[in-house]
């Protein structure tokens, strides 16, 4: 047992990827990574910058002396400065030219920039995994009528399929939002102290030329075409509220889901995979409790709220630079990371074994089902020479009797038993029962499901390579 806190969405929630992304480790190996790259554009522009120094640094860049980092940190009270010695003890040769020109924002944002992205990149993965889950399970039931919901009241029937379908849009447009955010992602690249490139222009000598081509050299090397065109020290911060605000979408599409989920598994309709051994309750032995989709709900509304952080934060800055982000900006970036990446672990756990109880679907839509049969019942009956406003009437009084002997007896719906019973319609029970065919009460619903799959969503998947996983969740 442990003595000391640590995050619940290290130690039972995010997955072994997404930790190791937003671990110290990737930071301080990124912030090599980059210092390597500003040495070797620099030296390709014309600074008296050696082969041999880059390859001293290269020979280093994830062999990190964390020790001497850390004494050096107790000592000089800066993170960067701290590494920039702890590299330049390993790199003699290289130590004079190391974040040369550079300000702190160099390594520390651009390498933000760098996480945020491989973060975007991984949970678009597990989008498209779900998406592939959700698909085959809306094209399964296409064409099994379930009982439709307004403001959680009856309605017109729906598909289970098509049900589905709402979920699978929210997240195609997450998707986009992602996919937006990821293409539109810039570098900092090297901007010096406050976003004028003073530093490089001296180094230069007046070349303003090699000073841009110094940003681009960079980005390139880092793995992106474009820089910020202008910066103060750091990168406008309203990326980070741009990033954090796909993630909150991704987080509403998995509430949305999870409260369905939820409400369903009341029904007895469809529920959450439930294991061999799991415990529902600690008191109440049968029960079994919708304890993932709960899950979601819970780390969902962290991650809406915490969407807020960075936007406050780009709303406040200062000027050139301030440091109030940086406190705010290490807790709340990777946090929302991990949150939405245990929300997308625990929804493709529940996507891929979904279990679907048609008799319970059947019978909750069978309850209701009379009550919207009267339209086509009284359209018959104007068929056979009824007056329509007398058989509406009759219609009426008969639905509010069999209503109130379900509510306030416990009985089951006997409209069409009162309907037959009554001769002014002149219907027997069994002409009666053919209206109640659920099949003929959905609507476009098994058309709609196989159209938007087809052509929305499995053309978007298959321009994708999608890895086969089974998500297996700590706890």
């Amino acid at each position: 047992m442990k003595n000391i806190y640590e995050s619940p969405l290290a130690e039972r929630y995010a997955s072994k990827e997404m930790l190791e992304l937003f671990s110290p480790d990737t930071k301080f190996k990124t912030w090599r990574k980059l210092w390597i790259a500003l040495a070797e554009a620099e030296k390709e522009l014309g600074l008296n910058i050696t082969d041999e120094q880059i390859e001293e640094l290269k020979a280093f860049k994830d062999i990190i002396n964390y020790d001497v980092a850390e004494k050096k940190e107790r000592e000089v009270r800066h993170d960067v400065m701290a590494h920039v010695h702890a590299y330049g003890e390993q790199c003699p040769k290289a130590k004079g030219i190391i974040h040369l020109g550079a300000t702190s924002c160099y390594v520390t944002d651009n390498t933000d920039i760098i996480i945020m992205k491989q973060g975007l990149e991984i949970l678009r993965t597990k989008i498209l995994i779900l998406l592939k889950h959700l698909s085959g399970f809306a094209m399964k039931y296409k064409d099994l009528p379930t009982l439709g919901f307004t403001h959680f009241q009856p309605a017109q029937p729906v598909t289970v399929g098509k049900r589905a379908c709402l979920w699978i849009q929210d997240l195609l447009i997450d998707l986009d939002d992602l996919e937006y955010v990821l293409s539109s992602m810039k570098l900092l690249g090297s901007k010096g102290t406050t976003g004028t490139q003073a530093s490089f222009l001296d180094l230069f000598d007046g070349d303003y030329e090699k000073v841009k081509k110094l940003d681009i050299l960079v980005a390139e090397k880092m793995g992106f075409d474009r820089v910020f065109p202008v910066s103060g020290q750091t990168y406008t911060r309203k990326l980070d509220s741009r990033v954090l605000n796909v993630l909150g979408g991704i987080a509403q599409s998995a509430y949305k889901f999870s409260n369905d989920m939820r409400l369903l598994q009341h029904m007895k309709e469809i529920e959450e995979p439930f294991e061999e051994k799991q415990i529902g309750s600690s008191a109440m032995a049968y029960k079994r409790n919708p304890m993932r989709s709960e899950r979601i709900s819970a780390l969902a509304r962290y991650v809406i709220i915490n969407a807020l952080n960075p936007a406050i934060t780009a709303s406040t800055q200062w000027f050139e630079r301030t440091l109030d982000d940086s406190a705010n900006k290490r807790i709340c970036i990777p946090e929302s990371f991990l949150a939405v990446d245990a929300i997308l672990n625990i929804y493709i756990n529940i996507a891929s074994g979904m279990v679907v109880y048609p008799k319970m679907i059947e019978k909750h839509l069978m309850e209701e089902l009379p009550f919207m049969a009267t339209e086509n019942i009284l359209m018959e009956a104007v068929k056979k020479g009824k007056d329509r406003q007398e058989m509406h009437e009759k219609i009426r009084v008969h639905s509010m009797a069999a209503a109130s002997k379900v509510k306030n007896e416990g009985k089951p719906n006997d409209l069409l038993e009162r309907i037959a019973a009554d001769e002014s319609f002149g219907m027997t029970l069994q002409e009666l029962k053919s209206f109640l065919s659920p099949e003929k009460f959905v609507g476009c619903a098994p058309k709609q499901v196989e159209d938007f799959i087809n052509n929305h969503v499995l053309p978007r998947l298959e321009s994708y390579d999608i890895p086969e996983v089974k998500i297996d969740l700590k706890v």
